[in-house]
């Protein structure tokens, strides 16, 4: 009996981390079709596919038209609409087929996202393999999911009336909120992953933790630019419209409408937030490797300057090649590997979650 007690809290241990290794690959695999979501929604976004559906069907939607007669009624369905009437009037029907399937197959994604993320979460919890502290945060994801999806749905209405395309302000929030649900994944998933580092200082965390905010901004920016096609002008790189601060960045008024509808003060100012993620980034890394030479904190630092680097040269080519499709995608999942690594970094800076049952382990 002796011996089953001692041996009691190693035994809890390991199944903890045993625990930890399954939420992690899942949460892994989670991340994963996040990212090929949010790489078909810019691709659904670029080619002008994004209002081919009109009418949210979360059950019915799921199975696309199967014949002719149904490929007809949902053609004369986006034949109501004006991004028809004023941009594609005269579409044939397979031309409307090939902007369809883009939507669509966005749509499914995010609902697999949906069941990826929820049966696996009821199969843990009932199993009793989530620790006490993890499920609030689990659910919370979950439901940014739910929100989500109502987001779409009212980003896509906002194309269906009066306009030829979806809102920007609709564009940027639903894209961030996507972008903030693969950050708090990759947070809580590097969160059960072991550390071999102790936790950083504060500053050094705290740093990390603004450059996740950094990047959240610069791609709430970055939805804007796409939601005004704001980087269809203005290709040259680093003077823009001639000179390093342009002119009639306020035309608009109010003043403030200027950041979210002129497509020339838009542009400038996610070029900006470039230069704010740049700047920090490096004088992050200096920092660290001063503070914490060595460590896995200073390496990891590292790494995000030259993917702040990676980033910044995809989105100079992107600009000045008059952003094609493929330079615009890579420059958008780059983003968000950007911020999965920058999230990734910040937990690691505070390092793993406290065991359920923590204790010393003496040699």
């Amino acid at each position: 009996m002796a011996a089953i007690s001692t041996d009691a809290p190693y035994m809890a241990r390991d199944r903890d981390l045993h625990n930890r290794a399954l939420l992690r690959g899942w949460l892994y695999v989670v991340l994963l079709v996040l990212f090929a979501l949010v790489l078909v929604g810019g691709a659904t976004r670029l080619t002008e596919s994004g209002l081919s559906i009109t009418e949210w069907q979360p059950i019915h939607g799921v199975i696309p038209p199967l014949n002719d007669a149904e490929w007809q009624d949902e053609f004369q369905r986006y034949q109501q609409i004006p991004q028809y009437a004023e941009l594609n009037k005269g579409m044939s029907l397979e031309a409307f087929k090939s902007i369809f399937w883009w939507e669509w197959v966005h749509r499914i994604l995010a609902r697999s996202v949906g069941v990826v993320f929820a049966l696996p979460l009821l199969f843990f919890w009932a199993t009793r393999r989530i620790e006490r502290g993890l499920g609030p945060k689990l659910v919370g994801i979950l439901l940014l999911g739910g929100l989500q999806g109502a987001i779409g749905w009212w980003m896509v209405a906002s194309g269906l009336v009066d306009r030829v395309s979806v809102s920007q302000y609709r564009l940027a929030t639903h894209l961030t909120l996507a972008a903030l649900i693969f950050t708090a994944t990759m947070v809580v998933a590097r969160g059960l992953a072991p550390h071999s580092e102790p936790a950083a200082d504060r500053s050094t965390q705290r740093v990390a933790g603004f450059l996740v905010l950094l990047a959240l901004v610069q791609i709430y920016l970055g939805g804007l630019v796409a939601g005004l096609d704001a980087g269809l002008s203005y290709n040259t790189w680093p003077l823009m419209d001639g000179k390093i601060i342009p002119g009639d960045l306020l035309l608009l008024e109010p003043a403030w409408r200027n950041f979210f509808e002129n497509p020339k003060t838009v542009q400038f100012v996610h070029r900006l937030g470039a230069y704010t993620v740049f700047v920090v980034a490096l004088w992050h890394m200096i920092a660290t490797h001063r503070r914490q030479p060595k460590t896995t904190h200073a390496r990891r630092a590292t790494l995000l300057f030259v993917l702040v680097l990676v980033q910044a040269s995809i989105g100079i080519g992107t600009l000045v090649m008059h952003v094609p499709l493929h330079m615009a995608l890579t420059h958008q999942g780059f983003a968000l590997v950007l911020l999965g690594f920058a999230a990734a970094h910040w937990r690691g800076t505070k390092g793993a979650y406290p065991l359920p049952n923590e204790i010393a382990v003496r040699g």
